[in-house]
């Protein structure tokens, strides 16, 4: 909340723009899993369609409620009006690392993740940054993540970086989703975000729909 009331130089779009993801985890019998997303991000719901991310890693489930990733991605921000319409604005070649810890009460779920970024940006700038994510999972149809279960969900992501200004976005989702199956969950919802750019902090809402396939080995 407080970040939220922070509104002196604030301003915020007012077109609701649209945030698809399609990612993929593949499991195997051993501890390790590989990992792939896709992402798009448009101005308007259905138009102006202006970023778009490419990722990929492998991963370790340490414990049953811990595991560890390592990542890389490519990431590009189009400044024209059209769709993907160029000139590029920003392309990134990113490497991170990520650690996620989660735990449950009762029915509730959570999940603590924590990244470490490294950017190298196409103007020959690099930048740490750092990225922690509170998410809280609360199914309703049944007391876990089965198929056939309809389930709430929110979380709160925030992005700090090594350089001054120091805090650089927050992002805020509310939704939910439904588990078809072992392999197949789809959610929606409702995402604030917004940058921290002095002297203002500029703010975009998207609706958020995302599809999760987990295929094992």
């Amino acid at each position: 909340m407080i970040l939220l009331i922070h509104g002196r130089g604030f301003t915020q779009e007012k077109d609701v723009g649209s945030w698809h993801t399609i990612s993929a985890q593949l499991n195997s019998k051993s501890k390790w899993l590989g990992f792939a997303e896709i992402q798009t991000r448009s101005r308007k719901l259905t138009d102006q369609f202006f970023y778009y991310e490419l990722k990929g890693g492998i991963g370790y489930n340490v414990l049953p409620n811990f595991s560890a990733l390592l990542a890389v991605g490519r990431y590009a921000t189009y400044s024209g009006d059209g769709n993907y319409e160029k000139p590029l604005n920003k392309e990134e070649f990113r490497i991170w690392q990520q650690l996620t810890f989660s735990d449950r009460l009762g029915r509730l779920m959570s999940d603590h993740r924590f990244r470490a970024e490294q950017r190298f940006i196409h103007d020959d700038k690099y930048r740490n940054r750092f990225r922690y994510r509170l998410n809280l999972v609360l199914p309703l149809s049944h007391k876990e993540l089965i198929p056939n279960t309809f389930y709430l969900t929110t979380f709160n992501e925030i992005f700090l970086s090594n350089r001054a200004p120091h805090f650089e976005r927050n992002r805020i989702f509310g939704g939910g989703g439904y588990v078809f199956s072992k392999m197949l969950t789809t959610q929606a919802g409702y995402l604030y975000q917004y940058d921290y750019s002095p002297p203002s902090t500029i703010g975009k809402q998207f609706i958020n729909l995302s599809l999760v396939l987990k295929l094992t080995r």
